[in-house]
C-alpha cells in the first residue's frame, strides 16, 4: 500500500518536550498518523490523544527495530523518519569522560543510524520507488558546521550527523532524500539538562574562561537570539513534505550567520565565534538580554 492509498505517517524521536513535542503536533495538525517516541513514555502523556506513542530508547538496536516494525505493521508503511532525539554536554573536551563522550555520540549519531537502517526498507516502498517519496530528517544543529566552547563533545557528534545525513543521501536517493534541519539556540529545557550534567562534572583550572562564560549565563540558551521550538517545527514539516527538499535546513538567521561563517579562514571563525559568547554573557549582565 503506498501513501498514497493511506494517511502518511511519521515516526518521530525525542517528543518528550520542547522541538519533538512541537513537530509531533504540527505533523498531526496536518492529518498525517503520528508515531511519537521518547526514553520514557510518560513523557508524551500529552499527546496521547492526537499521536500514537511508545517508549524508544534510541540506543537499543532491537527497540528501534520493534517500534519501527510496529509502525509499519500497524499502518501500511512509513514515509518519514525524524531523527530528533539528544542531550548536551557541557564541558571542555579535556574534562569530558570517555564515557561521556561515548553515550552522546550514542544517542545523536548511532542512533539515527539504527532507526534509518531499520526504516529505509519501508520508506523506500512508501512511494512504490517515486523519487522522494520517503523522508529522512535529521535534527542537527548549527554546531555540527562550527564548533563551540564548551559544547566540543556535543558539536563534534553534531559534525558526524552531518557525515551520516550527506551519505545517506549520496547512497539513497533518489527513492528517499535526506535531510539535515539546523537550528541554532532554541528555547527548549536542552540548556537546564546540560547545565545540570555541568555541575557534576570535574572541571580543570585550564578552562576557567570556558566554564565561566555558562555561569554567567546566556551562552548556553541564547536570549533572545533563540527561536522559538515551533519555528523549528514548522522547518522539519517543511523538509519533510515539500516535493524538492534542501539538503539543509538553517533555522533563523543566527544559524544562517553561524554556517556562512564556514567561509572565514579557521583563526579568524574562532574568534568571531568566541566573540559571540562573551558578547552574549556581556548583554545579558547589562540587563540588555
Amino acid at each position: 500500500m503506498t501513501a498514497t492509498e493511506r494517511d502518511r505517517t511519521v515516526l518521530l524521536t525525542g517528543c518528550g518536550s520542547g522541538i519533538g513535542r512541537r513537530t509531533a503536533r504540527a505533523f498531526a495538525r496536518e492529518g498525517w498518523t503520528v508515531y511519537a517516541t521518547d526514553l520514557r513514555e510518560d513523557l508524551l502523556d500529552p499527546l496521547a490523544e492526537e499521536c500514537e506513542t511508545a517508549e524508544l530508547d534510541v540506543t537499543d538496536a532491537e527497540q528501534c527495530e520493534a517500534v519501527v516494525a510496529r509502525v509499519a505493521d500497524e499502518t501500511g508503511g512509513i514515509d518519514c523518519l525524524v531523527n530528533n532525539a539528544g542531550f548536551g554536554v557541557v564541558g571542555a573536551m579535556e574534562d569530558v569522560s570517555a564515557d561521556l563522550a561515548r553515550e552522546q555520540f550514542d544517542v545523536l549519531v548511532h542512533g539515527p543510524h539504527r532507526l534509518a537502517r531499520a526504516a529505509l526498507p519501508h520508506l523506500r516502498a512508501s512511494g512504490s520507488g517515486r523519487p522522494g517519496s520517503g523522508r529522512i530528517v535529521n535534527v542537527s544543529s548549527v554546531l555540527g558546521r562550527a564548533a563551540f566552547p564548551g559544547l566540543g563533545t556535543y558539536s563534534s557528534a553534531k559534525f558526524a550527523l552531518e557525515g551520516l545525513t550527506d551519505a545517506l543521501r549520496l547512497e539513497v536517493a533518489p527513492e528517499v532524500e535526506v535531510v539535515a534541519v539546523e537550528p541554532a539556540w532554541v528555547r527548549t529545557n536542552f540548556e537546564e539538562a546540560a547545565m545540570d550534567r555541568m555541575a557534576d562534572a570535574e572541571r580543570s583550572s585550564a578552562y576557567d574562561d570556558v566554564y565561566d562564560l555558562y555561569e554567567r549565563g546566556a551562552a548556553l540558551d541564547g536570549g533572545p537570539l533563540a527561536v522559538g521550538p515551533e519555528r523549528v517545527a514548522e522547518t522539519i514539516l517543511r523538509a519533510a513534505t515539500v516535493s524538492d527538499p534542501k539538503t539543509r535546513y538553517p533555522v533563523g538567521w543566527v544559524a544562517r550567520a553561524i554556517v556562512s561563517s564556514r567561509i572565514l579562514p579557521d583563526r579568524l571563525r574562532d574568534r568571531a565565534i568566541w566573540g559571540l559568547a562573551k558578547s552574549a554573557v556581556r548583554l545579558r549582565e547589562w540587563g540588555l538580554i
